[in-house]
């Protein structure tokens, strides 16, 4: 591998590994010695950064990281004075490996223990759903600020308390209980994960298959609950058409014009089985919900596709009403009653400051008042903070002059 392509390298890895590594580290330290894992792991990167474009990118750059902070861990663990201070107490006395292991079941075992010791009760579920996308998905707080609809500054303050809260807990990550309070916590952080992914509005790209696929592997970890089959259902509906909603210029491909032969069946099968799973207990929550109306995308066009669409729709706005939901609901209210019905149900929302309000507005008005339509395309536009999303709406806004 050339130096050539450090600069794409280095970041990838950072989002891929940096947490793994964090979650490892703060498996030996504890959670309240979070800092100091991430200062380890950072060091890594950093040496990376100083030693990789002078003597090139080794063979295995991910081993070659992990192996550097391997080695300051040790160094840490042998002689600095936070250790011999702060540090030695919190460690058990009989940890069988007396050394950081990075092996992939030592990895597996600390992110998913991670996950469930960042969502502890004595955080508001907001904050711990904050602090693991940061500490185990290697989200920025803008990323959080986009996932949550809310300004960077209260994510920031967000994030300082419950890292302060957790800092005067005094315990270590353990192996985790699949069941309990904490498991909602857990699942609505891979929900959002996933979402960030799936809909991606930073970094510039529509979507961003890593972010989807890291969800999809921390929820498969939690199978065998009701919710976590349902979210693993929902999950493997919508990545079975991550192919066919992009061109091969990266733009959006709407739903009804995608290239069905570019869907993966075999995710939808695995979606089937998840459902099918899902409902063997008394319990229906949003996931089940969301999962059976992404199984009707995947179905054939029918007279009841629509109307069942719709109905879910109804049913998840009772069990948990959110605006997004709320929203959506009206484009499958479009498809059942038309869209000059659909408009003043849109309208009554009063999103105004939600781009995806105005994208669908100028959706139902295209064909109809073309005027309206450019209106909410351009504050559709003038809301993104993607460059390709932006785009996409430029595209549609031209159209809906015709």
């Amino acid at each position: 591998m050339s130096t050539s392509n450090y600069s794409d390298l280095l970041p990838n890895l950072f989002r891929l590994e940096f947490s793994k590594m964090t979650a490892v580290l703060c498996r030996h330290f504890g959670l309240k010695h979070i800092e100091l894992a991430e200062d380890i792991a950072g060091d890594a990167f950093l040496k990376a950064s100083e030693y990789w474009p002078v003597h090139g990118i080794p063979d295995n750059p991910t081993g070659w990281l992990y192996t550097v902070a391997k080695n300051k861990a040790r160094d840490y663990l042998k002689h600095t004075a936070i250790f011999e201070q702060k540090v030695r107490d919190a460690i058990k006395t009989d940890e069988a490996e007396p050394e950081v292991e990075f092996s992939d079941q030592s990895i597996h075992d600390s992110q998913l223990a991670m996950i469930f010791a960042v969502c502890n009760p004595v955080i508001p579920q907001s904050a711990q759903i904050c602090l693991a996308l940061q500490v185990l998905c290697g989200f920025g707080v803008e990323e959080i600020a986009g996932a949550f609809l809310a300004k960077p500054e209260t994510i920031k303050k967000r994030l300082q308390r419950a890292r302060a809260q957790l800092r005067n807990v005094n315990f270590s990550i353990t192996v985790p209980q699949q069941t309990g309070p904490r498991l909602d916590a857990v699942l609505k952080t891979l929900y959002l994960l996933f979402n960030e992914g799936y809909f991606s509005k930073t970094h510039d790209r529509l979507i961003r298959k890593d972010l989807c696929m890291e969800a999809m592997r921390l929820t498969h970890l939690l199978s065998g609950t009701p919710a976590a089959d349902a979210l693993m259902a929902l999950f493997c509906y919508q990545s079975s058409r991550l192919d066919a909603r992009t061109d091969d210029e990266g733009q959006t491909v709407l739903f009804d014009e995608q290239d069905k032969s570019l869907w993966d069946q075999s995710l939808i099968d695995r979606g089937n089985s998840y459902l099918v799973n899902a409902f063997t207990g008394d319990t229906v929550s949003t996931y089940h919900l969301e999962a059976a109306i992404a199984y009707w995308h995947t179905t054939a066009d029918n007279s009841q596709k629509w109307p069942h669409i719709l109905s879910l729709y109804d049913q998840l706005l009772t069990l948990a009403y959110s605006p997004i939901t709320a929203l959506n609901r009206t484009f499958a209210f479009a498809k059942v009653h038309g869209h000059a019905a659909a408009i003043p149900a849109a309208e009554k929302l009063g999103l105004d400051q939600m781009g995806t309000y105005h994208q669908l507005l100028g959706f139902l008005y295209t064909g109809l008042q073309p005027g309206k339509a450019i209106h909410h395309y351009q504050k559709a536009i003038e809301l993104s903070a993607s460059k390709e999303e932006r785009q996409n709406l430029e595209r549609l806004q031209a159209a809906a002059s015709v």
